[in-house]
């Protein structure tokens, strides 16, 4: 057994995700994870759960037979659903309290919930990931070579709402990390419903080349209808690519002057599993609860 392995091998692993009863593909990063993680065996167990489909929040942890648990939803950012919904879900907290212990103790267990994955700091890595595989899928025989990061714009694409100043917190955070290492000539980022807006980013970008990844955890409706029409794409071509199961932007494609790559939402991403495990990781080296 591997020292990770022998580390958790007394917990279960939670995974929470949003779901949705419209998206079949919803949970699929979810699923994808929790797959990932029974492979490494790191824990005893990993489960799912969502808040709009089955199995649900409310009774996952009946499912949950270990010493330890550890919560980690899979969400972009702190705010309503986090730290308020998820946790009275759990039984960590009442209706409309989000100030609570993050480690608990039941009968026979120690509970941890985790913060979400979008806001920890190695999140960077699964954006930079994003953006290298995008731009490195230049389909052969194309005329455009993949022009190196340093001639290029990257754009961190979000919601944004004016109802939750975390929803943009957390992508601007990771903009000023990626700025900062001077990876690329210019990091931005943009949003669906708050300025700058995701169609900015063609006055935004000094270069000619630029790439835009979305924050997302799920691709849908956002990722695969919005913001290609956003970026310039006709909207009878975007849905006529969905019915047909096409990329809905072919990337790489000229629009404004710009040469524009667009990738699918950091959700599916493999790295986020080692994510997920660095959220873990931060609780179990907190002490216990005070009794």
């Amino acid at each position: 057994m591997s020292a990770d392995a022998a580390e958790f091998s007394d917990a279960t692993l939670v995974l929470v995700g949003h779901g949705s009863t419209l998206n079949a593909e919803s949970a699929d990063p979810t699923h994808q994870h929790a797959d990932e993680l029974r492979r490494r065996g790191l824990f005893a167990e990993v489960l799912e759960c969502f808040w709009k489909e089955h199995p649900m929040i409310s009774g996952v942890l009946r499912g949950a037979f270990t010493p330890r648990v550890f919560i980690v939803p899979l969400f972009i950012s702190d705010g309503y659903f986090t730290e308020q919904v998820i946790p009275r879900e759990l039984g960590f907290c009442r209706n409309g309290e989000s100030d609570f212990p993050r480690i608990q103790e039941r009968v026979g267990q120690r509970l941890h919930y985790c913060g979400p994955v979008g806001t920890h700091s190695s999140m960077t890595g699964v954006i930079l990931a994003r953006a290298r595989e995008v731009m490195e899928r230049t389909p052969a025989g194309a005329s455009v070579c993949p022009p190196a990061p340093a001639e290029t714009a990257l754009f961190i694409a979000g919601h944004g709402t004016g109802n939750n100043e975390n929803s943009r917190k957390a992508i601007e955070q990771q903009a000023e990390r990626i700025a900062a290492m001077g990876l690329y000539a210019e990091t931005h980022a943009v949003f669906m419903e708050e300025s700058p807006r995701i169609g900015d980013c063609y006055a935004l970008a000094r270069v000619p080349n630029l790439v835009m990844v979305p924050f997302f955890i799920s691709d849908g409706l956002h990722s695969f209808e919005d913001i290609p029409v956003m970026l310039g794409e006709p909207e009878s071509e975007v849905q006529a690519r969905l019915r047909a199961g096409r990329p809905t932007f072919p990337s790489p494609v000229e629009r404004n002057g710009k040469r524009v790559w667009y990738s699918q939402g950091i959700g599916t991403e493999p790295l986020l599993a080692d994510v997920i495990v660095e959220r873990v990781r931060e609780l179990a080296e907190l002490p216990p609860p005070v009794r």
